[in-house]
């Protein structure tokens, strides 16, 4: 099973050109369903059975998993099974039966403008990190990007003149976003005054740059965005996905519409992005009780 596993990953980066990050998931996923059925002497997993798949949802219920995770779990499998259909490894799919469990309904959370400006004035201005560090906050809250992309994103991809940087998304899918006046200060002030700093005589194409020079991670930026909570005085969740949350609740507050804000945040679906009407609406909602006479708590 797991030479046909190898197969498949390798379908997904070369054919389907997901990208690393989702291949990763794909490969834990099923990794762990493998793992399950040798612990429960499911060796043949050609012959498995509905049943046997409704155990393993089961047991990751039993260990709590989330709706959503354990909804992952389904698709990276249906996705496995739908490709050894397709090379003719094996006759039935028998998770073609098994439906994904109803996903809990979450609003997202996002910060208010004040709390977005205390977080501002956390980074030190006057030194080289701090420069780096505010612009990454900036960057998060002007453009919507993901953690992904932020990480990705090449001096080569800006356009100073127009004020926008080419994305690439999700399965390679590119697309424009723009900044605004606050964040093109700090962008020029990052590049004039504290990358070249940051690269220490190294080359390098990416705009976020680390201590050593080099590329900037994924883990590094999360690393950041905890140490800049750690030293306010808030007592917030905040990550990288919180501040993009925070991008697409206060477009939408302001008048964009929906269409925009989907485009911006390269979502593929509509659907994706209606979560943030509910934010939306949950706020004309607060404004109303908290502003009609009729309405008004204290009455």
């Amino acid at each position: 099973m797991n030479k046909y596993l190898e197969d498949f990953l390798n379908y997904l980066e070369v054919e389907r050109r997901y990208s690393n990050e989702t291949i990763i998931n794909y490969r834990i996923d099923i990794e762990q369903f493998i793992k399950y059925c040798n612990e429960n002497n499911l060796l043949n997993f050609s012959s498995i059975t509905y049943e046997e798949l409704r155990n393993y949802l089961q047991y990751l219920f039993k260990n709590n998993y989330s709706n959503k995770t354990i909804s992952r779990h389904i698709s990276s499998l249906r996705s496995y099974y739908k490709y050894l259909i397709n090379k003719d490894i094996i006759k039935t799919n028998p998770i073609e039966l098994l439906s994904s469990p109803k996903n809990e309904f979450r609003l997202p959370i996002y910060l208010n403008t004040i709390e977005l400006e205390e977080l501002m004035e956390v980074p030190n201005r006057e030194s080289k990190i701090g420069k780096r560090d505010l612009l990454i906050l900036e960057m998060f809250y002007s453009t919507g990007v993901r953690l992904s992309e932020l990480v990705n994103i090449k001096i080569n991809d800006i356009d100073f003149n127009e004020k926008s940087i080419l994305i690439k998304g999700k399965g390679n899918k590119e697309r424009y976003v723009y900044y605004g006046k606050q964040c093109s200060i700090y962008l020029d002030d990052y590049i004039n005054n504290s990358r070249s700093y940051l690269l220490n005589n190294n080359i390098n194409d990416y705009l976020f740059i680390n201590q050593k020079g080099n590329k900037i991670t994924q883990s590094g930026i999360e690393f950041i965005i905890k140490k800049i909570l750690n030293n306010s005085d808030l007592n917030i969740h905040l990550t990288p996905h919180v501040l993009r949350h925070t991008f697409a609740t206060h477009m939408l507050n302001e008048g964009a519409d929906l269409m925009t804000v989907k485009e911006l945040l390269g979502h593929s679906n509509i659907s994706t992005t209606g979560i943030y009407t509910h934010v939306s609406n949950e706020l004309l909602r607060k404004t109303y009780l908290n502003s009609h006479p009729r309405a008004r708590k204290d009455k």
